[in-house]
């Protein structure tokens, strides 16, 4: 699969991190949104194959397919400029500021944003057709899960919180491992493979993605899902997010940066 070494790879993810925050606001804005886009769509694809299989683990199996196609087109996730910007900050990068990461930040939030949620209301009218009949099994299913993981979490508390945290961290972890597999190969089937097998991972096993649910949510919102905006912000966007960051940054950037960039003194033995 024409294997990149980790000190040549993480030498890409810190050089993707500099990309990303001198990007021009209309090209960062685009590449966002098409990403969003397109990761609601393999969500509503997973779900849909979910639903009519009555397996979630074939749904899982398949929702990297989303993740596989905006990567290859070079667009961007939150998710993945979580772990990598930051690279390009502690690597003390000509121009690199604060202040440019958190409009990188800002500006694929918004682009995120506002193609998931493109997606969600075009699925909408499909699950409705044209919000003239109750929705299909696909999308009352999206409505179930969108109040069970929002007033499902409220209902424990600081306890539930807790839980959605760490889901949002354990989620970018293997989230931002499929961003480095894009950058370990360079062969188009070997990144496949890379980026295939986490992706798979954090679907099957429910965590908590903050751009999936950007369509998700607002989703089920339109399919009759009994919860408020609010409800999502405070109850799981919000709190995804902060662990999407925590949990990319912690786990996967910062360690393959420490220890193939800025690797320790080798032991010397008498």
């Amino acid at each position: 699969m024409s294997y990149l070494v980790p000190s040549e790879f993480v030498t890409k993810m810190v050089d993707a991190g500099e990309s990303k925050i001198f990007m021009s606001t209309r090209d960062t804005l685009i590449r966002a949104y098409m990403a969003g886009a397109i990761l609601a769509l393999a969500a509503v694809f997973a779900i849909t194959v979910a639903v009519q299989t009555g397996s979630p683990l074939i749904g899982a199996i398949l929702f990297p397919v989303g993740f596989v196609m905006l990567y290859l087109m070079g667009f961007d996730l939150l998710t993945g400029v979580f772990v990598l910007t930051p690279l390009a900050l502690i690597d003390k990068r000509p121009g690199v500021t604060i202040g440019g990461v958190l409009r990188n930040w800002g500006l694929v939030f918004v682009g995120n944003f506002a193609g998931a949620l493109t997606v969600a209301f075009l699925m909408a009218i499909i699950f409705t057709y044209g919000f003239s009949i109750e929705p299909d099994a696909v999308g009352k299913k999206i409505a179930g899960i969108g109040v069970s993981r929002t007033l499902g979490y409220e209902k424990y508390g600081a306890a539930g919180m807790l839980t959605l945290f760490i889901r949002g961290m354990l989620c970018n972890w293997m989230v931002s491992m499929g961003v480095v597999g894009a950058m370990i190969s360079t062969s188009v089937t070997g990144k496949v493979v890379a980026m295939w097998m986490p992706i798979m991972l954090f679907f099957a096993m429910a965590f908590e993605h903050s751009v999936v649910n950007m369509f998700l949510f607002p989703s089920a919102m339109m399919m009759g899902g009994d919860f408020s905006i609010m409800d999502y912000l405070i109850w799981n966007e919000i709190p995804t997010a902060l662990g999407n960051l925590v949990g990319g940054l912690a786990f996967t950037g910062l360690t393959l940066y420490t220890t193939h960039i800025k690797t320790g003194a080798k032991r010397a033995f008498s």
